[in-house]
């Protein structure tokens, strides 16, 4: 049950930052990190409740928060230059 509940936080976490890109807010940007803070919580926990291999589950996480990353980034500096127009 911990599985599917982190695999559709992160899924969902990862569809919002899509959205967030296409129209950056404040608010709608720390719900994305919220997001990406519930993930790595509740894969930090599967980890050390299942006892799975350290490494293999880094690895992902780490492609999970750079595809994040890649998408947050332009999104912040695209909000930047929406308030810079105000």
């Amino acid at each position: 049950m911990t599985v599917l509940i982190h695999v559709a936080i992160a899924l969902s976490s990862i569809l919002f930052t899509t959205y967030t890109y296409l129209s950056p807010s404040k608010t709608k940007l720390n719900a994305c990190y919220g997001l990406i803070a519930a993930t790595l919580a509740s894969g930090t926990y599967l980890v050390v409740s299942t006892h799975s291999p350290m490494l293999s589950s880094c690895a992902s996480g780490l492609i999970y928060i750079t595809a994040v990353s890649v998408v947050i980034i332009p999104a912040r500096k695209k909000l930047a230059k929406e308030q810079n127009r105000i």
